[in-house]
């Protein structure tokens, strides 16, 4: 069977739906909507209505979802970022569905085994499982509040133009990641593998006001490797990393070995 691909856009006659996880009313997702608007058709925004950062992908099923119109072509949804896909593709953008779905701009990067945890990623994640084309985009920022917002609003136009060219495969969705460095010094744009990382390697322990014990898992890394071709080694060098990532995380190796012992 023929793989079944995605693209290339004319971004010119697209509609495009943006999404992030931190929240509809977080700078990111307003500097991406400024950055895209003049590059396609039609621009439209369904976003969590707060912040959902780490939420990964996590859909609401115990609960009734409701969407919020904040202005025209701009809505709230008070669930999660995969929540906020699913909505603006099967409900507000049901008559005329998105031909790109765009999520963030992240406000801190998306490396390595972030991707497991992002609700950044798991916006466009849910929009490759919609067969629609998604890119997901993210700043880098060793300082989370005062994020270098010219770096992504210089470069993302040049990414997305280049992407907007290929096809790739409907299971892959791609990951942008702008590097902590002002935009007239990035280096370039890099095609790189996932990196590895580990989030949460500082447990903080406190006690309540009622005397019970709390913990509260930090953002430093562990296990950081920077090897060579790698998000976390573009990025550490000043470059933007653009990363396919796939649905399918079977791995294929193992698969093949485990295939023959279980004969």
């Amino acid at each position: 069977m023929a793989e079944r691909k995605m693209g290339p856009i004319n971004l010119k006659k697209a509609r495009v739906l943006i999404c992030n996880d931190d929240g509809m009313h977080a700078p990111g997702i307003k500097l991406l909507q400024k950055a895209v608007a003049p590059l396609v058709r039609e621009v439209w925004v369904v976003a969590p209505e707060t912040e959902q950062s780490a939420a990964s992908h996590s859909l609401t099923l115990r609960r009734p979802l409701r969407i919020r119109k904040a202005s025209d072509g701009r809505y709230g949804v008070d669930g999660t970022p995969t929540d906020s896909v699913l909505l603006g593709i099967s409900q507000v953008m049901r008559e005329t569905p998105p031909d790109l779905v765009l999520s963030g701009i992240n406000r801190g990067g998306n490396l390595g085994e972030d991707v497991t945890y992002s609700g950044t990623i798991a916006a466009a994640m849910e929009a490759a499982l919609l067969g629609v084309p998604a890119i997901a985009f993210s700043q880098v920022a060793d300082d989370r509040r005062n994020a270098r917002w010219k770096t992504a609003e210089t470069w993302l136009p040049k990414v997305l133009r280049k992407l907007a060219k290929m096809e790739w495969p409907k299971d892959v969705l791609m990951s942008v990641n702008f590097p902590d460095t002002p935009a007239g010094r990035v280096t370039g744009i890099e095609v790189a593998r996932q990196g590895q990382r580990k989030i949460g390697g500082a447990l903080q322990q406190g006690e309540d006001p009622r005397g019970e014990p709390y913990y509260w898992v930090g953002i430093q890394r562990i296990k950081e490797q920077y090897l060579a071709g790698t998000d976390l080694d573009v990025v550490s060098r000043g470059g933007v990393a653009v990363t396919p990532l796939t649905l399918d995380l079977t791995h294929a190796a193992t698969l093949k070995k485990m295939k023959a012992a279980f004969k």
